[in-house]
């Protein structure tokens, strides 16, 4: 078994989990881009799909989770070289997650109306939120599903299939868009905003097809779901509750944000819409690397290896640094052509172009601390990241948000406080990173020039 963290070695993991991480935001962007430009209502529709997909983001980001929970253990058996041990988990880790998006379907559903007015949603934008979600909350079991068999593939060092998956997933989404948002004369009446919805769900129904085939023809991990449950599954459940309450405090977060853009006016959600799916993209970019360190970080810990882990550590942060401001450099180079991509309304686009700089500014601190949160997700350290996230929401996002809303800074509060809420999250895992490994890499070298 290597341990190797070779620029290709690392690379053969993160390009795959790049372009795979990607696809997941484009299908936000995507919708986001054809709905902003259609005939009718484009900005009550692009709000309704704003507000729906912070919501629908919330949910697959809470219950998704499980996705490092998988990878972290199953890398650290690959490194510990006692994957066998683990055979009948991925099995029962799925059935687990799948039962618990069935119950949220079930449970949300009739409360579409209260759940958007929550978000502040009024008249038509409320109409189209509901109608929206109403399609597209039934693409939320797959979704899941697929994110649990993404973590089964990341468990075993291999992003190539879920890459795969994933472009067949944008692509389809893409195409369904097009088609059923615009319609074809004489043959598809144009659906709109449902079509959008639609279109989400058929290429999430088709991602989830793919997952199950190549896990099932690819690697030698069952579906078939044996009992008793496995001695991990305590240690996985407890990974998912530190992520679930974690994932809670990140969309206290968003939900902040998306209530009082909707609350300032509907070319203020529009705008913060467009902008939040970009620097989720960007975010999605970089998960690339956070996902190599995310697997490596586990099968290190599995191995001991903690002068390895550490440098990996060095590498990564370099590369995050690199892609970062390579992703924020394009962004002001094409400053003005990116918001004309999602409408042509004139006062969207105005509050767009007051807040873009601070999205694209963020961007290198953004991949700095996604890269460390991916390596203590691998390493298993959950209940830190669940602290950390919990402090950071609580102490910095929320009231930095209310002090500059006070101030009627309006879509520019948000983006500080977004700012200030990164920095808070990334600082203390470096800190605590350096701290802990730094003496244990120097023990374990020292012991071995003993011997």
């Amino acid at each position: 078994m290597t341990n190797s963290i070779s620029f290709k070695n690392i690379n053969k993991l993160a390009i795959p989990a790049l372009i795979a991480g990607i696809a997941e935001p484009l299908l936000s962007i995507t919708d986001t881009a054809i709905i902003g430009n259609i005939s009718v209502n484009a900005t009550e529709s692009l709000a309704a799909v704003g507000i729906v997909g912070a919501f629908i983001s919330m949910l697959i980001w809470v219950f998704g989770q499980i996705r490092s929970a998988i990878s972290s253990i199953i890398s650290q058996y690959v490194g510990a070289n006692k994957l066998s041990e683990i055979k009948e988990l991925p099995a029962q880790a799925i059935a687990i997650v799948i039962l618990g998006s069935v119950f949220v379907l079930v449970c949300c559903y009739p409360f579409s109306k209260q759940i958007f007015q929550f978000y502040n949603a009024t008249d038509k934008i409320l109409e189209y939120c509901i109608v929206y979600f109403n399609i597209r909350i039934f693409g939320f079991p797959f979704a899941l599903f697929v994110f649990s068999i993404f973590g089964v593939f990341r468990g075993l060092q291999n992003t190539f299939y879920p890459m795969i998956i994933a472009i067949i997933g944008a692509l389809t989404n893409i195409i369904l868009d097009v088609i059923l948002v615009y319609g074809i004369d004489n043959f598809i009446p144009a659906m709109h905003i449902k079509g959008a919805a639609y279109a989400s769900v058929i290429a999430q129904i088709v991602m989830a097809i793919l997952s199950l085939i190549l896990l099932i023809k690819k690697t030698n991990i069952s579906l078939k779901i044996v009992l008793p449950f496995h001695k991990e599954v305590p240690r996985l459940l407890g990974m998912i509750g530190n992520l679930f309450v974690r994932t809670i405090a990140l969309n206290v977060a968003l939900y902040f944000a998306t209530s009082y853009a909707t609350y300032y006016g509907k070319e203020y959600i529009a705008a913060y819409t467009i902008s939040l799916n970009i620097w989720l993209l960007g975010a999605f970019m970089i998960d690339g690397y956070s996902s190599a360190g995310n697997i490596l970080s586990g099968k290190l810990l599995g191995a001991k290896a903690y002068k390895t882990l550490l440098k990996l550590s060095n590498k990564l942060f370099k590369y995050a640094i690199f892609v970062g401001t390579i992703m924020a450099s394009i962004g002001f180079c094409l400053y003005n052509f990116i918001g004309q991509i999602f409408t042509k309304e004139p006062l969207v686009l105005e509050q767009f172009y007051t807040i873009f700089w601070i999205v694209l500014i963020t961007q290198p601190i953004n991949a700095i601390t996604f890269i460390f949160d991916g390596m203590f997700k691998g390493m298993g350290e959950m209940k830190y990241l669940r602290n950390l996230l919990i402090l950071a929401t609580g102490v910095v996002f929320i009231p930095t948000l209310l002090i500059f809303d006070y101030l009627n800074y309006k879509l520019i509060a948000i983006w500080i406080a977004f700012t200030f809420w990164i920095i808070a999250r990334g600082l203390p895992l470096i800190i605590k990173f350096r701290t802990k490994f730094i003496p244990l890499a120097s023990t374990q070298e020292l012991n071995t020039r003993k011997l």
